[in-house]
């Protein structure tokens, strides 16, 4: 879930919901950070380049990059707001290995062919609140940019069997609905599935906080 950035208080830096120098903040991407930073550490090749999709406020690729230097992160996001946070969070906390970031919206096709090849690539809470036929075309474009021998990584929430397994999950599930009826949390087997479709094999789903699943499918060599 995307939460709002914390409001201005004493000696905060904040102005108007952000910091003054533009950075955005969502407490869940600081709640999250270091879980995922340590999950991708295991998985991530030793050197190459890194795509993350939907980067949001940026706080999640600086950890990336410090943490695997040996990859050149790339971080995209379709809006423009989000764009500049991220430029101004690698202003504030910088490192030589994260390129300048992109426009890009996962949900619409054919961008693996400009976006490509990566080593690995993130993406963390957007399949539920997207379609099905959007997020099947982001998987699908996903595995179309992967190099081979490379990984995709998809963090967020998932039914299990068509079910959620917590009253939050499904209280935000049914929120996501009643706004979106075609949206909502996927299937984690539909999620599976459809990655193995696209040609990735998937490994076993990793257990992550607050419920939440990290999924890692690796292209054949």
């Amino acid at each position: 879930m995307t939460d709002a950035p914390p409001k201005r208080g004493p000696d905060t830096g904040y102005a108007g919901g952000e910091y003054a120098d533009g950075r955005l903040s969502a407490p869940a991407a600081v709640r999250n950070r270091d879980h995922l930073t340590t999950a991708l550490a295991e998985i991530a090749p030793a050197k190459g380049r890194a795509l993350e999709i939907a980067s949001g406020t940026g706080e999640h690729v600086i950890r990336f990059a410090s943490a695997m230097p040996g990859l050149i992160w790339q971080p995209t996001d379709p809006a423009p707001d989000r764009r500049a946070s991220i430029t101004a969070w690698v202003k504030a906390e910088p490192s030589p290995n994260i390129a300048p970031p992109l426009p890009l919206d996962a949900c619409t096709p054919g961008w693996a062919a400009t976006h490509g090849p990566a080593d690995l690539i993130f993406l963390a809470n957007l399949l539920h609140l997207v379609t099905d036929v959007e997020a099947q075309t982001c998987l699908t474009e996903m595995a179309q940019a992967l190099a081979p021998e490379g990984r995709a990584a998809v963090y967020g929430p998932f039914l299990r069997d068509g079910r959620t397994t917590s009253d939050g999950d499904a209280a935000f599930d049914a929120r996501i609905r009643a706004e979106h009826p075609d949206r909502g949390y996927k299937d984690l087997e539909w999620v599976r599935d459809t990655c193995a479709s696209a040609g990735l094999i998937p490994d076993a789903p990793r257990a992550m906080p607050a419920n939440n699943l990290l999924l890692v499918a690796r292209k054949p060599a």
